[in-house]
């Protein structure tokens, strides 16, 4: 097989924060990608970059606040087809991590891209979440470690 044939999948890394029973939850702004819905803090993950690392990475620089590679852990994977118009990455593997402790103050690093942080509880959650990552949350609650979205 000619290495320019392999198929390109895309990946991102999503953190879940649980304190006192509710989990933290991001309001996308100005992104161009579900503004105005909410979703965990998340990243793609960049080339010759493990998923753990990603996340680590993005709790950094979107909360502030430091985890250790020890405290985290992989709850949930779903392969995902994302269509929608004029977004060129179309495939996706979202990998789900749930951090057991961090460091530091929870706060919003990056205000140009999200307008609200709020803890929510798992059965009161707001009405405007993204589709697919509200599929993941059915699929995390349930104990199902991996699923899928958006195929046919």
């Amino acid at each position: 097989m000619n290495i320019k044939q392999l198929h390109g999948i895309h990946s991102a890394a999503y953190l879940l924060l649980e304190k006192n029973g509710k989990f933290l939850m991001m309001r996308r702004y100005n992104t161009g990608f579900y503004d105005g819905l909410y979703c965990f803090a998340v990243g793609k993950v960049d080339g010759g970059e493990a998923c753990s690392a990603s996340v680590i990475r993005e709790a950094a620089e979107e909360l502030g606040i430091l985890i250790k590679s020890e405290d985290v852990e992989c709850v949930h994977i779903t392969h995902r087809l994302n269509a929608l118009p004029g977004y060129t990455h179309q495939e996706w593997f979202d990998v789900f991590f749930k951090a057991r402790a961090w460091q530091g103050e929870i706060i919003n690093k990056e205000p140009h891209k999200c307008d609200d942080i709020s803890w929510f509880d798992l059965d009161a959650l707001p009405e405007n979440i993204i589709p697919y990552l509200k599929k993941a949350i059915e699929h995390i609650r349930k104990g199902r470690f991996y699923s899928e979205h958006g195929w046919k």
